[in-house]
């Protein structure tokens, strides 16, 4: 292999004091056409390549807003196909709460059917799921359904007896209470 060494010209600059004072004497660079058109297209390809990286920069902001939406609307989508499993299976559940509140009614002193009914409601409560109170509260459509409209001894409008339970998971209504209210 073979040593090659670059050829350095060297040059020496010995200002003077005479020389220094009078700088016409020295000869000044001067520009050339071709210069000046090796100049004007070298400032042409940087405004384009900034105008490259300016549109390839906003490229990657909107990109990266995009991807962080997504996310967002994935999990909120997660959330909500849960939230609509969640409701579906205690709606197959409230025939049973149902079933214990009539088994109660018949025979309130059982011991059992008080302690199942406890247990569903302890069920429901760990996962969200309370029931609408109905009794003696104005009638709200949102929350009741009623059935029935009888003369009473109570302000108009006002309900006086629960037929059906109403259950509510978060915000959201999962069953109507079916009532009886005051005319």
């Amino acid at each position: 292999m073979e040593n090659k060494e670059p050829n350095i010209e060297e040059v020496s600059v010995n200002m003077t004091a005479d020389a220094a004072a009078s700088n016409d004497a020295t000869p000044h660079p001067t520009v050339t056409g071709a210069d000046t058109a090796q100049t004007a297209d070298c400032g042409t390809q940087v405004d384009t390549l900034i105008a490259e990286i300016k549109e390839l920069n906003d490229k990657y902001l909107r990109i990266a807003a995009e991807l962080e939406n997504t996310r967002r609307r994935a999990a909120l989508d997660t959330e909500s196909a849960a939230r609509r499993r969640a409701m579906s299976i205690a709606s197959y559940f409230l025939p049973v709460m149902d079933a214990a509140d009539a088994a109660l009614s018949h025979t309130p002193d059982d011991e059992g059917i008080k302690s199942m009914a406890r247990a569903i409601e302890a069920a429901f409560a760990q996962i969200g799921i309370v029931k609408i109170e109905s009794v003696g509260q104005p009638l709200n459509p949102q929350f009741h359904n009623a059935i029935q409209v009888i003369q009473a001894d109570a302000p108009a409008n006002t309900i006086i007896e629960e037929m059906q339970a109403g259950y509510m998971f978060g915000d959201t209504v999962l069953r109507t209470a079916m009532v009886v209210v005051a005319k």
